[in-house]
């Protein structure tokens, strides 16, 4: 049986016992969440715990990769800019979006009052700024006391800028500073994998207590999870046709057949890097050289993901929206800004692992309770097909792009026959 497998069938029977332990004996059943409650939050302490020096470590390295792959020349500086502007692009369109989707189809209010008592043992986290403290609180004057107080903006900050200066050093104490913090990175991954193997017992505990508060509420919950934090990764996903037809100068129907070999392996397998062969064979189909293809790819490949700022932060404001926590512009500019930034650091990360050093940064900066990340990573498996195709579709639209714009002469005349053609 696969992590996922468990950690989902331990969420599925802690539900189911704690309903029907409430059916039979309503007051034990409430006696036992008593154990049940602290064992999970234990869990989710756990890993809590890593999130600090994991988001540093992933960050540095992302940053090294990048300046990296920008040095390689030309092509490969066109392909990250691109893949930063539709990143902060998507993620506010995220912003804007997912409030919305809340409005049009809310979750009742009477699943979200026992879900909020169920789900609210613990205060907030981190002091969510308001729109002028913002400004005040995004650079740190104490590192060290932004660490220690969850402040995941200002940490990410200096973050990045410290990496940066890591990128302009001479090579020898640049590979020593590198080494380190992925050697940090290999030990927090460590960590984590020892969490995660008991990850079933701590969501069991979990989903027994709020199956016990909250009955059949908990499923309908989960359903309205997945489908509206789903259709986010579908707007990303949608968003990928007109960049490749626009910027590859191609066709829709022509785009559409290109990519969806790689949309087919991608869905049967949930990796990116498992596609790479099919987004290659996709992107020569759609005009790109071979050259811009090998550059452009691999690059997208390990370092960018097109959904995941966008997802991260639907996450999140799903979270205060079931919780009830309130988002000022404050709040909702410290998320975005923490969803752009953080996603280089997390690309190389398995899901599970990816869910947490992705999401609780973005709800820790707006100060949003991370108990409720312990139940939705166990569904997470449909949402991230979400994310996996967007991003596949979205990696071979920006190939196309850059290969068009480069002035590739395989693109062109690949072009101009395909113009013909329809």
């Amino acid at each position: 049986m696969s992590q996922a497998t468990r950690i989902l069938t331990a969420l599925i029977f802690g539900l189911i016992l704690g309903i029907a332990a409430v059916a039979f004996a309503r007051d034990a059943a409430m006696a036992a969440t008593a154990v049940t409650q602290p064992i999970g939050e234990a869990w989710l302490h756990g890993l809590q715990m890593v999130i600090v020096p994991l988001v540093v470590g992933l960050l540095v390295k992302g940053v090294g990769a990048t300046a990296d792959a920008a040095r390689a020349g030309r092509i490969a500086f066109r392909g990250i800019v691109l893949f930063v502007v539709i990143l902060w692009t998507t993620t506010l369109m995220s912003a804007a979006v997912m409030p919305l989707l809340l409005k049009l189809w809310p979750m009742p209010e009477a699943w979200s009052a026992a879900l909020r008592s169920a789900l609210t043992s613990t205060k907030p986290l981190g002091t969510p700024p308001g729109l002028s403290a913002f400004f005040d609180t995004i650079v740190p004057t104490n590192i060290v006391a932004a660490a220690s107080a969850d402040a995941y903006l200002p940490l990410t900050v200096f973050t990045i800028v410290f990496a940066f200066a890591i990128t302009q050093l001479p090579p020898e104490p640049r590979k020593l500073l590198t080494d380190l913090f992925s050697a940090l990175v290999d030990a927090m991954l460590v960590i984590i994998g020892w969490v995660l193997k008991l990850a079933p017992i701590g969501i069991f505990a979990l989903a027994y207590g709020v199956g016990a508060r909250t009955g059949a509420a908990a499923f309908g919950a989960l359903i309205h999870y997945i489908v509206i934090v789903s259709s986010i990764g579908f707007i990303v996903l949608l968003a990928a046709y007109p960049v490749g037809m626009v910027g590859g100068r191609v066709g829709l129907a022509r785009f559409a057949r290109a990519v969806a070999p790689a949309q087919a392996v991608a869905i049967s397998t949930q990796s990116s890097l498992a596609t790479l062969p099919a987004m290659l064979k996709g992107s020569r189909e759609l005009g790109a050289s071979e050259a811009t293809a090998g550059i452009v790819l691999p690059i997208a490949v390990a370092i960018f993901r097109a959904t995941s700022p966008a997802m991260n932060l639907a996450v999140a404001l799903y979270v205060a929206h079931w919780l009830g926590v309130p988002i000022g512009p404050g709040q909702l500019a410290a998320g975005v800004a923490t969803a752009a930034i953080t996603t280089m650091g997390s690309v190389s990360l398995p899901g599970t692992i990816s869910f947490f050093a992705s999401v609780a940064p973005v709800s820790i900066a707006m100060g949003v309770p991370i108990e409720a990340l312990g139940l939705l990573v166990a569904v997470e498996t449909i949402p991230d097909l979400f994310r996996t195709v967007g991003n596949v579709t979205m990696d071979v639209a920006v190939t196309t792009t850059v290969s068009a714009r480069s002035g590739d002469a395989n693109s062109e005349g690949l072009s101009d026959e395909a113009a013909h053609a329809e």
